[in-house]
């Protein structure tokens, strides 16, 4: 006699769990890939668009700006309608949007299709996190984000080399509108795998998400942003300090805001009890710091080799080589030292970053108008290896006092605050960039060019400088990791 087994939604999902996590991680790198190669391509994109060189800060900071504030709400909207539903919306909106900003045809357009770019982006990643942890048991959680270190490393290290050579090949004349249109197939594949996949969804509709909080937040951003990156090419009149002024009253009405409905009982955007965590609000300071110095380099480095020294879009993203290996050869190095080192690795990484920083200068001014890439290389290497380091333990340690009921959104805010740190490291190092290039006395392009990317590496370097101050603020361990010293000790 035989039996029939019914297979349940959740036996259907674990057992499908390593392909549900490769139609996430196909997601987790469209969007770093899509961080990545904008900066490659901006050049490029100005010259063919227009727009002057504000466009190139505002295809970074566009997205990031937006991706920052969606993920306020994004992981909510997860909870409510269920992660795999917007996992699903999120995945077909930033395909979408990665079609339609192939096919802009104005600098405005492409900002516009940028920023939705970031929203429906936010909406997407946070599902992936918590589907993981449906998913997997317990024992092979780890082996699950473990996964995630190889593809971005390879996502770091490839995307610019294959923005560059996508510019440079102008495939089907499309030039750079080549390193959107390469998102479509992906995007496709993923949501017809996914549909097949990924675990069932469970909504919550007794969530609610605060609209009003979200509101004030988005707009702080961009009143704190803009005229960073708008101030200069006008003179920087009243308006922008007015704005920046604005920008930092609506975070303090903000926290006033949350605060007031936490005692009302309503639902909040952010747990207000993170707020008296130590750690929690240093760390954000630190990624504020950190982040912003990391991607504002970005920025001003693709501006001198491309503008400054003359390289294609593929050089250029090949001089970067020797950054993104490091940075990987960084988290390589950092994985069997976590738990031992802890801050004192963060402390490490930071110091290394910024001593490369330090470095690329002096061989800006070594090197001379004939400098290349062998000659960046090493500083370069040295910058990418502290970001390793740096990184691999920022999280763990930060959310190390955050207790359990309040780590959704302690996670959202830090992943947000991330994105606004670099966001912000785009305008100021950008700016700075341009107003010495303005103000340059030198005598050649390349010369003006290293005046300015000089000035805008001291920038960053007193960031990390910031960042590495604002560290010894944070525990010196994650609480996991305290555990595990403690049985060891025993």
């Amino acid at each position: 006699m035989s039996t029939t087994r019914t297979t349940t939604p959740a036996s259907v999902a674990y057992a499908l769990r390593w392909p549900a996590l490769f139609v996430i991680l196909a997601g987790e790198v469209m969007d770093l890939l899509d961080a990545l190669i904008t900066s490659i391509a901006g050049p490029t994109i100005v010259r063919d668009l227009g727009g002057g060189e504000t466009l190139i800060q505002w295809l970074a900071a566009g997205y990031t700006i937006a991706m920052a504030s969606g993920l306020l709400i994004g992981g909510r909207l997860g909870d409510i309608y269920g992660r795999r539903r917007m996992f699903m919306l999120g995945m077909a909106g930033f395909t979408l949007m990665s079609l339609a900003c192939a096919l802009a045809q104005a600098p405005e357009m492409l900002i516009v299709f940028r920023v939705l770019q970031g929203l429906v982006g936010a909406v997407m990643l946070p599902q992936g996190l918590g589907m993981i942890k449906e998913m997997f048991p317990p024992d092979e959680i780890a082996g699950a984000f473990g996964a995630f270190g190889p593809i971005m490393g390879l996502s770091a290290v490839g995307g610019p080399i294959l923005a560059g050579w996508l510019v440079d090949a102008d495939l089907f004349g499309w030039g750079w509108r080549t390193i959107f249109a390469i998102n479509i197939p992906i995007g496709v594949v993923a949501l017809l795998v996914g549909a097949r996949v990924l675990p069932p969804s469970r909504p919550n509709p007794s969530v609610r998400i605060d609209l009003t909080s979200a509101a004030i937040a988005s707009g702080a951003m961009v009143l704190l942003i803009y005229p960073l990156i708008q101030g200069r090419e006008h003179g920087w009149p009243l308006w922008s300090y007015l704005m920046i002024a604005g920008g930092v009253a609506m975070f303090a009405l903000l926290a006033v805001v949350e605060r007031r409905r936490d005692r009302a009982g309503l639902s909040t955007l952010v747990t207000p009890s993170l707020f008296g965590k130590k750690a929690f609000t240093s760390g954000l300071a630190t990624g504020m710091a950190f982040f912003g110095a990391l991607l504002g380099m970005s920025i001003v480095f693709t501006l001198f080799v491309q503008f400054g020294l003359g390289y294609s879009p593929f050089k250029a993203g090949m001089a970067g080589i020797a950054r993104a290996a490091g940075m990987v050869v960084g988290f390589v190095v950092a994985q069997p030292l976590n738990v031992k080192l802890g801050r004192t690795l963060m402390h490490v990484g930071e110091a290394l970053t910024a001593v490369g920083f330090a470095g690329f200068v002096l061989t800006l001014q070594w090197a001379g108008d004939g400098i290349g890439i062998p000659a960046m290389a090493p500083s370069l290497a040295v910058v990418g290896l502290g970001m390793g380091l740096a990184m691999a333990p920022f999280f763990d340690i930060v959310l190390a006092g955050v207790e359990d009921h309040e780590s959704g959104s302690a996670s959202g805010v830090l992943t947000s605050v991330q994105q606004l740190g670099g966001a912000f490291g785009i305008a100021v190092l950008g700016t700075t960039f341009f107003h010495v290039l303005d103000s340059s006395d030198a005598t050649t392009r390349v010369g003006a060019f290293r005046d300015a990317a000089g000035a805008s590496m001291w920038v960053a370097a007193g960031l990390l400088v910031l960042a590495f101050v604002l560290t010894f603020m944070l525990p010196m361990r994650a609480r996991e990791d305290e555990q595990a010293l403690d049985k060891m000790a025993t």
